[in-house]
């Protein structure tokens, strides 16, 4: 069995006994404290769906570049649908991120508000991959509800009043990415990297395992550390937001995709990022300071990683 480099938890414990429910929240407050990522076994989420996921991923990275490009969305900041690779950058990176990626978000009925509005952007689902729309449509179900337990959890772990993050999150605008990481050899571009390190902008984000390694965090010695764990977990990590409303006592780590030593076909990732409600003032926990709209925080993020 692999070992684990972050914290380890099982979701099964959350609600289980008193003192099993405690050990959860404490093991993931802290290791989100110390590491900023966990990782979370017994998480709920069907293998199958995960399996049949990435093999529908692979099929629409697949199709030819103009197929897929027709599905690109920079009016509304690349939130949906398709973006091509050397588009995205890091915050603070000059080079573009060796990925192409497609965004997968909430399904709103035509009348729904956020939608007539625009703050929630209408999915694009490829036509030439029919069953791309159920499978990413479920997975985004089941990721989101796995992600609303674990900020129950953090919730918890900071003492808030029940419902605080619930109220935030309710009708997010959070997002399932599908991240397509070429073969390095086939997409070359001088000193760029898969990912190039940065953080993330949500409150939290969870990730299947991927098909291949790559993922280091930042410790906060300031070392680079490969993110190991047990396979069939979830990795969670904390964003931006979340480093904003707690006043960095969850921070947000610094981490990167890096690339391999040589050929390995290319890599394949799925992580979902879990955002608040668009209108949701960022207001930190126990402050009176007015705070920004996440509608307003995730644009000004858009724009300086490229997209938007």
């Amino acid at each position: 069995m692999i070992q684990s480099t972050i914290p380890v938890v099982s979701l099964r414990d959350f609600g289980a006994s008193p003192e099993a429910h405690e050990h959860f929240v404490k093991t993931l407050g802290e290791g989100l404290e110390t590491f900023g990522f966990v990782a979370v076994t017994d998480h709920g989420i069907p293998v199958e769906l995960l399996h049949r996921a990435y093999d529908l991923a692979r099929q629409t990275f697949a199709l030819p570049e103009p197929t897929k490009q027709r599905y690109e969305t920079p009016q509304n900041g690349r939130q949906r649908g398709y973006t091509s690779m050397g588009v995205e950058h890091a915050k603070d990176s000059d080079k573009p991120d060796l990925k192409e990626f497609w965004h997968v978000g909430r399904s709103l009925g035509p009348d729904h508000p956020m939608h007539l509005s625009g703050a929630v952007p209408p999915n694009l689902f490829p036509n030439e991959v029919p069953d791309f729309a159920p499978t990413f449509s479920e997975l985004f179900l089941a990721m989101e509800h796995f992600a609303n337990r674990l900020l129950e959890g953090v919730g918890e772990f900071l003492e808030l009043p029940p419902g605080t993050f619930a109220d935030l999150v309710r009708d997010g605008n959070s997002v399932l990415r599908l991240i397509h990481y070429p073969d390095t050899g086939r997409a070359p571009i001088p000193g760029a990297v898969r990912a190039a390190q940065h953080e993330d902008i949500n409150l939290l984000t969870v990730l299947p395992a991927s098909t291949r390694p790559g993922l280091q965090l930042l410790t906060r010695e300031g070392e680079w550390m490969a993110v190991e764990t047990p396979p069939d977990v979830m990795v969670c990590d904390t964003g931006d937001m979340m480093a904003l409303l707690t006043q960095g006592r969850l921070p947000a780590t610094t981490h990167r995709v890096v690339n391999p030593e040589g050929s390995d076909g290319g890599r394949l990732s799925m992580p979902f990022f879990l955002h608040p409600h668009p209108d949701a003032l960022l207001t930190p926990f126990g402050s009176d300071t007015p705070g920004v709209t996440a509608r307003a925080f995730l644009h000004e993020r858009l724009v300086a990683i490229g997209v938007a």
